[in-house]
């Protein structure tokens, strides 16, 4: 596949795509199944969900990729493309890639309800390409960042099976790009109290640090997944189990 591949015109994906393209491929973003097409991308800025199958399924980020207009016109009516990582490495391939403009202002403005330039997400908004690439895409590798933590990256699917391993009865999550804090502590107790009030037996804790991209000033991943490896060793979560699971999404600072 990747030889195909190498013959395909080819598209390079920004950090924040290739996470994406790792949001996809584990399924996170299901039952969307590639970059999204004008059609869905107008679904999701303009009624928060996609229409599946005649139901709507909550959507409320696009999940797009930009291109320039020298790229739009190198793929051009390509029956399939190679996205490929800033180093040049194929990392997936877009089966009849959809082009439309990006519409930035109306993204960041249904997006966020702002359209300033100052939010740093709307920023990278304007910096992309000015057209938009849409279609289903099929990775061709596992996405790794081998910086030492790529082992706490599991899939949705690995997490189920370790919470069935675990024998959990009950699994609650708390999601965040920040060290954890005395108030985000107490939130986590008390939820794991009050599960065991109604009668679980086996309430496990998914600690879920963001580990995909963040603005230049918040506290990086490493030290964060230190700081959660310090405060689950010093039994801050009492006798609730934990397990320590990074989700590799960008940050949209959306509230």
């Amino acid at each position: 596949l990747l030889k195909a591949a190498s013959k395909l015109k080819k598209l390079t994906l920004s950090e924040e795509e290739l996470q994406w393209v790792h949001v996809l491929a584990e399924g996170w973003a299901s039952p969307l199944d590639g970059f999204m097409t004008e059609a869905q991308y107008l679904q999701s800025t303009h009624f928060e969900h996609l229409v599946v199958d005649g139901e709507f399924v909550p959507m409320p980020v696009p999940i797009v990729k930009a291109c320039s207009a020298k790229e739009k016109a190198e793929i051009e009516g390509a029956d399939e493309i190679a996205l490929v990582a800033a180093d040049g490495s194929i990392v997936a391939t877009m089966a009849k890639p959809e082009i439309y403009e990006h519409r930035k202002e109306e993204r960041a403005g249904r997006t966020f309800g702002i359209t300033h330039g100052g939010h740093p997400y709307i920023k990278m908004i304007n910096e992309a390409g000015d057209w938009l690439v849409g279609g289903k895409i099929k990775v061709l590798k596992a996405i790794t960042y081998n910086d030492g933590m790529d082992q706490y990256r599991l899939t949705p699917v690995q997490l189920q099976a370790k919470f069935e391993e675990m024998g959990a009865d009950a699994v609650f999550v708390f999601q965040l790009r920040n060290p954890v804090h005395n108030g985000h502590a107490l939130l986590m107790q008390d939820t794991a109290a009050k599960l065991k009030a109604k009668g679980y037996k086996k309430p496990v804790l998914w600690l879920s640090p963001l580990g995909g991209w963040t603005k230049d000033d918040d506290v990086p991943l490493k030290t964060r997944m230190d700081q959660h490896h310090a405060i689950i060793k010093n039994g801050v979560f009492g006798d609730t189990p934990v397990v320590l699971a990074i989700f590799p999404s960008p940050m949209i600072y959306a509230g």
